[in-house]
């Protein structure tokens, strides 16, 4: 296994890596949404309820590559790409994590700037840790 250091990744190397993160997202929704409509028989999902559908199994198929990732080795492709892995992580606090860092991304990014360990405020409240890989 890769060497990992206890100290957390400088804040520029996180956002890079969550740039990163949102191009390979694109990939991954533009996936999902294609098999959302295959799988509806091609019904045009711009409104109404086929549309709050189509976010949600989006949404959905984000967590599970999340989660998926984090649970088989604390490192999606992009935290790859920059040697940053999450540590301290079980499936609880994977899926808490995730649910966090969606409701408070601004604030969780300032609040690195100021604690301690340099964590975001997802990790400090989920119990995880990201650190140099």
């Amino acid at each position: 296994e890769a060497k990992v250091s206890a100290a957390a990744p400088g804040l520029w190397r996180r956002l890079a890596s969550m740039g990163y993160e949102a191009i390979l997202l694109f990939g991954v929704s533009f996936f999902a949404a294609w098999l959302f409509f295959f799988a509806s028989g091609g019904r045009d999902a711009t409104g109404g309820w086929a549309r709050a559908l189509l976010q949600l199994f989006i949404l959905a198929v984000f967590a599970g590559y999340f989660l998926w990732c984090w649970l088989r080795g604390g490192q999606t492709l992009a935290m790859k790409a920059w040697h940053i892995r999450l540590v301290d992580v079980t499936p609880a606090k994977a899926l808490l994590r995730f649910v966090l860092a969606l409701l408070l991304f601004p604030l969780s990014i300032a609040w690195a700037l100021f604690d301690r360990d340099r964590q975001f405020l997802h990790d400090r409240l989920a119990g995880t840790r990201l650190v140099s890989a």
